[in-house]
């Protein structure tokens, strides 16, 4: 089974990809899309639903795994974020449909490094020790990876048919 862990973001999108064979799990790949802040907001949508189905065709996953949103202070930076990660949803559904799993921003943390509220870099570290020795260009592409693996560590085991899987 392919997991596709993604960090939507309208400025950055961080994207993690494993493969989960029974108990392992083996790192595929991750990375970062940054736009630039001076592109038009819509331009940037279109790029990110590019960016999704560009991940969905090359690693055909069976699995989609997100952050949950998160309450911010700000209401049109959560626009922007929900809109980004609608548009990353649609590209990569648009390949084919799969499950998706949303966690929580605490339970992702909680699961890779033990305590909910770890900084950033905390995440970064239990992944290398996880996966080896990893340079991660942004924290937006190790959140991604560490969603992937919440998502194995909480629902793979669970299923035994991906068909079958409600997140």
């Amino acid at each position: 089974m392919i997991v596709l862990g993604i960090d939507p973001g309208s400025r950055v999108t961080g994207f993690g990809v494993i493969q989960i064979e029974g108990r392992k799990v083996k790192y595929l790949d991750s990375s970062a899309v940054k736009f630039a802040e001076d592109e038009d907001f819509f331009k940037r949508l279109k790029a990110i639903f590019n960016q999704g189905l560009i991940l969905a065709q090359a690693y055909n996953p069976d699995v989609l795994a997100l952050e949950s949103l998160i309450y911010v202070k700000n209401a049109s930076s959560l626009a922007k974020l929900a809109q980004a990660r609608g548009a990353i949803l649609s590209g990569v559904l648009h390949h084919r449909e799969i499950p998706v799993c949303e966690y929580a921003p605490n339970l992702i943390k909680s699961s890779v490094t033990g305590f909910g509220h770890s900084p950033k870099d905390s995440v970064g570290k239990a992944l290398q020790l996880f996966f080896g020795k990893r340079d991660f260009k942004t924290t937006d592409e190790s959140d991604a990876l560490a969603i992937a693996l919440c998502h194995f560590l909480h629902a793979a085991p669970a299923h035994k048919n991906i068909r079958s899987l409600s997140c």
